[in-house]
């Protein structure tokens, strides 16, 4: 039997907490681990308790989700964080997947939503509610050029291959893995292939780093040329 993914559910409200326990704790490759009413408590129960996945309610009491998930990740790189949010909130949006968030969805979706987005963030893939994929998309081009830029290897740079530059591309674009291969013609393997050696060469943490690199350096509009 494979392991179960080991879940983290953190928001303020009580009953989102216990409804989200019952309903994903009831599925059979899934654990949770703890639950969490403010950012401290998220902190304390990340170090205890080393979760696969931590689910954050944006705005919590004494530490919000960004500020969660800039902690997690510097320590813990390895987990992943799925941002849970009903605010309308630019900011928190950018913040929350430049620190390293895996996904950021509202909680307006169905469980089986939910679901599907915790199986495709263990796995690797990024996940962000459709509803707001493109608002994310337009954030990231306005914000791109500010002060904090994605450090990225420059001798990697130097490195990527013509295709590899084609998929930063359709990655700055907001596609999938899947519209990826169908737009390239490549395997599901191939692409993987190639995001895994994209990664590897920029030091990069994640696609969603990749996303908003592509968009800073202006690569998606056609406005950097390949090195």
């Amino acid at each position: 039997m494979e392991d179960k993914i080991r879940i983290l559910i953190a928001d303020d409200q009580e009953l989102i907490r216990e409804s989200l326990k019952i309903v994903l704790g009831a599925q059979p490759d899934m654990e949770i681990t703890d639950t969490a009413c403010n950012g401290r408590e998220v902190i304390r129960s990340v170090r205890a308790k080393k979760p696969d996945i931590a689910l954050l309610d944006i705005r919590m009491p004494e530490m919000d989700g960004v500020t969660c998930t800039r902690i997690i990740k510097e320590n813990y790189p390895e987990i992943k964080i799925i941002i849970l949010t009903t605010f309308d909130d630019d900011e928190y949006v950018f913040s929350a997947l430049r620190d390293g968030a895996s996904g950021y969805l509202l909680k307006g979706i169905s469980m089986e939503e939910l679901i599907d987005a915790i199986h495709k963030v263990y796995s690797g893939t990024a996940m962000i509610n459709e509803d707001i994929a493109g608002k994310v998309l337009n954030l990231f081009s306005r914000m791109a050029h500010n002060m904090h830029k994605i450090p990225v290897s420059e001798s990697g740079v130097k490195e990527l291959k013509p295709n590899e530059w084609k998929i930063i591309r359709l990655i700055g674009r907001g596609l999938s893995n899947k519209e990826i291969s169908t737009e390239l013609g490549f395997s599901a393997g191939t692409v993987r292939n190639y995001l895994s050696s994209i990664l590897s060469k920029l030091a990069l943490r994640d696609r969603t780093q990749l996303a908003i690199w592509a968009l800073e350096t202006g690569i998606v509009h056609g406005n950097q040329e390949e090195m």
